[in-house]
């Protein structure tokens, strides 16, 4: 498990690719490889994943965005299991 903080900066990773796909009518993480299809909290979370916000702010957007609080959990833990999963990276 990776040590994913609030001020943690996550990014896609190299050589992955984050789109949507209007036939998938859903976000895609494409790689050399395949394929990922995503759900729509996981696109959401993915699509703010720049390398500049924090998680922190990524909270901050999707509880604006979806008026709504509590996400940080289930951020962090999103976050940290991508990131196991090497679509994520972080940056400093």
């Amino acid at each position: 498990m990776s040590d994913v903080t609030a001020s943690s900066r996550p990014a896609i990773a190299h050589g992955m690719r984050l789109q949507w796909e209007p036939a998938q009518e859903a976000h895609v993480l494409l790689y050399p490889e395949g394929m990922v299809k995503l759900n729509g909290s996981a696109g959401a979370i993915l699509a703010r994943c720049d390398g500049v916000r924090s998680v922190a702010e990524i909270v901050a957007d999707l509880e604006h965005t979806f008026e709504t609080s509590g996400l940080t959990d289930d951020v962090m833990a999103f976050v940290a299991l991508a990131l196991e999963r090497r679509w994520l990276e972080l940056r400093t």
